[in-house]
């Protein structure tokens, strides 16, 4: 029996069957990819111990798909930075990340386009998909987080930066 055909994910880098399907408009992915994704999202809602970590969840996969150059992908990717930023720099925990983001998206002319890394980091929601249980789930998704937050480095002063003006630490 061969394997199914395979491809990169545009936004993450990830493997992924080669599917036709939806994606999101602005934060490029495979269909793939964006229903691995929607899956993910689906357990974290269903269930209260999956949904602990939802905040991670999304700025991660954000952050690994900024798309193109656009209002929408400068703002998505800034403030899913800016969260990220928060929490593993600052100890904010993830209600606090969300109001975060909520302040900071109030200011939103002063975020620019910042060229994403080469690499989205060694981590994709793949990693997290086959989770087997909350505990799992919890500790992959922490782990891509700062596999992607990681990836960023090289624009880390500059989220650093919008944080600092987006809440008085």
């Amino acid at each position: 029996m061969s394997e199914a055909k395979t491809v990169a994910c545009v936004g993450c880098g990830g493997r992924f069957p080669d599917l036709d399907g939806p994606t999101h408009r602005y934060m490029e992915s495979s269909p793939a990819c964006w229903a691995c994704f929607g899956e993910v999202l689906a357990r974290e809602y269903s269930d209260l111990k999956y949904r602990k970590v939802h905040r991670l969840t999304v700025d991660a996969y954000a952050i690994q798909h900024p798309g193109q150059p656009s209002d929408q992908c400068i703002r998505s990717v800034a403030l899913h930075a800016i969260s990220l930023c928060a929490i593993f720099e600052q100890d904010i925990d993830l209600n606090q990340a969300t109001q975060i983001i909520q302040k900071a998206a109030l200011d939103k002319e002063r975020f620019v386009w910042l060229t994403p890394p080469t690499s989205m980091g060694p981590m994709t929601i793949a990693d997290i998909h086959p989770a087997q249980d909350a505990q799992e789930h919890a500790r992959l998704v922490r782990q891509w987080a700062e596999s992607a937050w990681s990836a960023w480095s090289e624009h880390h002063p500059t989220f650093r930066r919008w944080l600092s003006g987006s809440f008085v630490l």
